[in-house]
């Protein structure tokens, strides 16, 4: 198995690199159910900041890159059960994919709550702390 940093799934994702994404594209295309890739949750978040970010990704696109990764059926995704969790209640809410992503590991722990200072991120569950 290969574990994938983050700038990998950017390439792959955005195409905007030829000979990076050219590269990206051979890797993830190599990958099978008997040979995967591995996506660490941490690239998951980095990845939908920077498309935020520095790409100016629409909600809607930021949804399918994250899904598209998840329903690939050569990569495991590191908690794949909670970045699905945690894209649901981004489509749904104003939090931030990472605050949705944390508020879903702190629940799946058994935490009664998460606190937060983040006003967006009481929309994903979060409680405010004041």
């Amino acid at each position: 198995m290969i574990g994938l940093d983050t700038n990998v799934i950017l390439r792959f994702v955005t195409q905007d690199h030829p000979t990076q994404s050219a590269a990206a594209n051979r890797l993830m295309e190599s990958f099978s159910i008997d040979k995967p890739g591995f996506v660490p949750t941490i690239c998951v978040i980095e990845l939908v900041w920077a498309l935020k970010t520095f790409y100016k990704a629409k909600s809607s696109d930021i949804e399918q890159a994250v899904e598209t990764l998840l329903r690939a059926e050569g990569l495991i995704i590191e908690r794949s059960e909670l970045v699905w969790q945690a894209l649901r209640l981004f489509t749904k809410t104003s939090a931030d994919f990472a605050d949705c992503l944390i508020e879903r590991c702190a629940h799946a722990e058994g935490c009664d709550h998460t606190a937060t200072f983040d006003r967006k991120a009481v929309s994903a569950g979060m409680k405010l702390l004041s």
